[in-house]
């Protein structure tokens, strides 16, 4: 196993729900041979039978997720050259969290507008869309900041292949680095 990660790169796609974090975090997974976790993966059992009840989750309940997700990414960084994971990651202090003791962890932040996004979960096969999902989704969402480290910035407001494109490009400029 490697002990100096300083060369390996951990790349978290954040975004609300229905940016495409997950289908691009598999595309560019898939195209850069990176290793690929889909956060929600690491839901504490307690979170996933609240949400499964019906019931939002609150700070509390995210934080020893955001804690496995963090461990999950310390643990990639060591041992993968290209790592991608997906989270929402919608506060500052959420990313924080994911940030720290991870020092090749940038996040690319898939950035869209409302109607850009509600339509694409509208036209979702087999997905049950409520709108006041993706309100809260919009009101949560702390958009980064120029203050915030290792945000990229990629536009949804394309097609699928040229998001993961444009994600591919800012990762491997990142990686330059």
């Amino acid at each position: 196993m490697k002990t100096t990660p300083s060369s390996n790169h951990v790349f978290v796609l954040m975004g609300v729900s229905g940016s495409g974090k997950s289908a691009v975090a598999n595309a560019v997974a898939h195209q850069l041979k990176a290793a690929f976790l889909d956060g929600d993966f690491l839901h504490p059992r307690a979170n996933i039978q609240k949400m499964s009840e019906g019931h939002p989750l609150n700070d509390d309940d995210r934080k020893p997720w955001l804690e496995a997700i963090n461990d999950a990414a310390f643990a990639m960084q060591r041992t993968n050259d290209v790592s991608v994971i997906v989270c929402s990651a919608l506060k500052k202090r959420y990313r924080d969290i994911l940030r720290k003791g991870n020092e090749n962890l940038s996040f690319v932040y898939l950035k869209g507008d409302f109607d850009t996004i509600e339509s694409r979960l509208r036209a979702r096969k087999g997905h049950f869309f409520k709108p006041q999902m993706l309100v809260t989704q919009f009101e949560t969402l702390e958009e980064p900041g120029a203050d915030e480290r290792g945000v990229l910035v990629v536009d949804i407001n394309q097609s699928l292949d040229e998001v993961v494109a444009a994600t591919i490009t800012a990762i491997e400029e990142t990686i330059k680095k």
